[in-house]
């Protein structure tokens, strides 16, 4: 069985992955905000193109720049960016090659679009790259940056996805290619960096986690939190309530006890216990992984700005910090 642990990691760089539809990028925003409180700023990436930041905040789809989207508890800022493989790869050339209006010239006639197509594994360092630029990122000696947080693609390629030397190595052997892989892995794999989980309380979610926990591992990256979302109020586990009780409480409360009311009552009483335990069965499942597990609330009113900082308190309670 794995060590627990129960403190939340301390990291420059957190990495949240999920499977679809479990919130990633609803959570990625939360803890952006909770790592920026107390004035501190963070960058908030994505890296999958899908502008799914943006309408959290309700602004525009974000262009390929940092730009402040959001103030945190006690006066920190959380800024976003948006990375593009084409624009970073115009980044890259400029930097390692000094192409410049060449290298503009080539996204014309589509040549960057080609390399980063055929060449997944370029594609990815890129994105890499540009997040771990801004994780290293200094301004006179200090950082420019107190965290930054990844939006990472889903739980099933996340560990292809920042695993950039193993994809690059077709590629590259030596040259600024390589370099740039190995200083990205550099990153991910060092204690500046932690690999959070994003789940729900079902059995399809729980099972990636715990797969991609295994993945991840064996690639030598850290694994952070697993953070449950939705979570609603505590459940009855083992609840008998009969027929006779259920009758009684209705007439307590003047409302109707015919024979179709008890019945829909009994029937989703029952619903309700075996849903309590599976959820219970499932929650060891994440302990066993011995990781800090970290409880956000279901919203009732859904996600909104609001939202997002009721989160991110949540979050703040649990112990995050920037470290």
């Amino acid at each position: 069985m794995p060590e627990e642990s129960t403190s939340f990691p301390q990291a420059r760089l957190h990495v949240v992955t999920g499977k679809g539809g479990t919130g990633k990028t609803t959570v990625a925003a939360a803890l952006a905000l909770a790592l920026a409180a107390g004035g501190r700023r963070t960058l908030l990436v994505e890296v999958e193109g899908r502008q799914g930041i943006a309408p959290l905040f309700g602004l525009d789809p974000l262009p390929y720049s940092e730009r402040p989207i959001a103030v945190a508890p006690e006066g920190g800022e959380v800024r976003a960016l948006a990375v593009d493989a084409e624009e970073a790869l115009l980044d890259y050339l400029e930097m390692f090659y000094k192409l410049g209006r060449a290298g503009r010239m080539l996204k014309k006639l589509g040549a960057i679009d080609f390399a980063t197509t055929i060449a997944p594994g370029m594609r990815d360092v890129l994105l890499t790259g540009k997040v771990k630029e801004a994780v290293t990122r200094a301004d006179r000696g200090r950082r420019v940056y107190d965290a930054v947080v990844m939006d990472a693609p889903p739980t099933g390629r996340v560990a292809r996805f920042l695993n950039v030397n193993h994809e690059v190595a077709g590629l590259a052997k030596v040259g600024p290619i390589k370099s740039q892989s190995d200083g990205v892995m550099a990153v991910l794999r060092s204690p500046m960096t932690a690999v959070h989980l994003v789940t729900l309380l079902e059995e399809m979610p729980v099972q990636e986690t715990a797969d991609a926990v295994t993945e991840l591992a064996g690639i030598g990256l850290p694994i952070g939190a697993v953070l449950v979302n939705s979570v609603r109020s505590a459940s009855l586990v083992d609840a008998k309530v009969t027929q006779a009780e259920l009758k009684r409480g209705l007439t307590a409360a003047g409302l109707p006890t015919d024979r179709g009311t008890l019945k829909g009552l009994t029937d989703e009483v029952s619903d309700h216990v075996r849903r309590a335990a599976l959820e219970q069965r499932l929650r060891a499942d994440l302990t066993e992984l011995g990781r800090p597990v970290v409880d956000l609330p279901f919203l009732a009113g859904g996600i909104d700005s609001d939202g997002l900082y009721e989160l991110a308190d949540v979050l703040r309670n649990a112990g995050v910090r920037a470290s």
